[in-house]
């Protein structure tokens, strides 16, 4: 199987949605436990942008021990300069943004194309000039471009000193058969030894099956997110990604060297730094990713929890919990006086069911903390009144 390169943006284009501004030391902190993850590049900001970004990259980049380092710049040989002079040259994936769309072109630059890609051959060149080892072509809206667009600018970007062509589904409006072709095509015009990497959004909830559509189509590296934020809906998130390569890498023959041990740690820190909450059904990192109340399914995971438990919670940092609500049923009660080491009284059961389970109309369960002690009261006080 081939092995997918990781490069995680969540300091850049996760950093870039409104409520998600990082302080340089937070953004160290996440890098660094990203890094521990075994991601192979992170990307750090847009040092042009602010004297933030071009202190995190300072610092970041000095800090990283195994992931290289990475900069988002437009064309713009002063662009470059300073991101040069924050993450030096030798470790860092200097990406150059070009325009992928005649939409973009028209209505935001206001140029044409062979403009545009003179601008975009010129600053590789002088990235390459400084030193720089590894250029990337970071093609804006490349799902939106037409191929008489795009292939001439990445042919002659490729003869420049580009390494890596990322190709961004910028608006997230392809579905994957069709992203899938487009990352096929590319694949096709290029040498092997040129990685091909995918950037998806997730407008259309699809980044994350996108960029699995291009892995098969032949991409070799996949831009991810923590948690998938990002502008707008975000990004594809890296958690899950990581998740389907360790699970379900073999089906689409891709596999990932990245650890789940230490996502969820990466989120707290993330979560602590923007004040994200997790919503209840996010994959991996939502509140109920391995919670469950329903009695069809506590029944099965008490038995065995491969039952219902194909993720296993243990291996990204998550507890199991089994809650009881309204839609629990008898099984739980059985099992919590059996965990108690207490005899299995079937009135005590019937009893426990009916006042704190079959009329939990309002949604709110009881933890198995809570209920173990409702039944360590309720037994204290029938052993007293036995021996008065």
């Amino acid at each position: 199987m081939r092995r997918t390169r990781i490069f995680d943006t969540t300091l850049r284009d996760g950093e870039q949605a409104p409520g998600n501004a990082m302080r340089p030391h937070q953004k160290l902190d996440i890098a660094l436990a990203i890094e521990a993850l075994g991601v192979d590049v992170i990307e750090v900001g847009f040092p042009s942008s602010s004297p933030s970004d071009r202190e995190a990259a300072r610092l970041i980049a000095d800090a990283l021990t195994s992931a290289r380092v990475a900069t988002l710049n437009r064309p713009l040989s002063e662009d470059i300069r300073l991101a040069v002079e924050s993450a030096g040259a030798e470790r860092h994936h200097l990406q150059i943004m070009a325009t992928g769309s005649e939409i973009h072109l028209r209505h935001k630059r206001g140029i044409q194309q062979a403009e545009a890609q003179d601008q975009v051959v010129e600053a590789i060149g002088f990235a390459k000039s400084l030193g720089v080892k590894h250029v990337t072509l970071a093609i804006e809206d490349a799902s939106r471009g037409s191929d008489g667009l795009l292939r001439p600018l990445i042919m002659q970007s490729i003869l420049a000193g580009a390494d890596t062509v990322t190709v961004a589904d910028t608006t997230g409006c392809m579905v994957p058969a069709q992203y899938g072709g487009l990352i096929a095509r590319i694949r096709s015009w290029i040498p092997p030894e040129i990685v091909v990497s995918t950037h998806c959004h997730d407008d259309l909830g699809l980044s994350l099956a996108n960029a699995l559509a291009g892995i098969e189509a032949g991409a070799d590296e996949v831009q991810t997110t923590l948690a998938g934020i990002g502008e707008r809906a975000g990004n594809t998130p890296l958690e899950e990604l990581i998740a389907v390569l360790t699970y379900n890498g073999e089906a689409i023959g891709a596999t990932t060297s990245a650890k789940t041990e230490g996502l969820y740690a990466a989120f707290g820190l993330l979560c602590d730094a923007i004040g994200l909450s997790a919503p209840r059904n996010k994959a991996i990192f939502g509140v109920n990713s391995f919670a469950t109340q329903a009695g069809i399914h506590q029944a099965g995971i008490l038995r065995a929890p491969l039952t219902y438990e194909y993720v296993e919670p243990a291996r990204f940092g998550r507890e199991r919990t089994i809650l009881v609500g309204r839609h629990s049923g008898r099984a739980i009660l059985r099992h919590v006086l059996q965990e108690m080491k207490l005899p299995v009284d079937e009135l005590l059961v019937d009893r426990l069911y009916e006042e704190y389970v079959a009329h939990r109309t309002n949604g709110e369960c009881v933890s198995m903390a809570d209920l173990r002690a409702i039944i360590t009261e309720r037994h204290a006080t029938s052993s007293k009144a036995l021996t008065r």
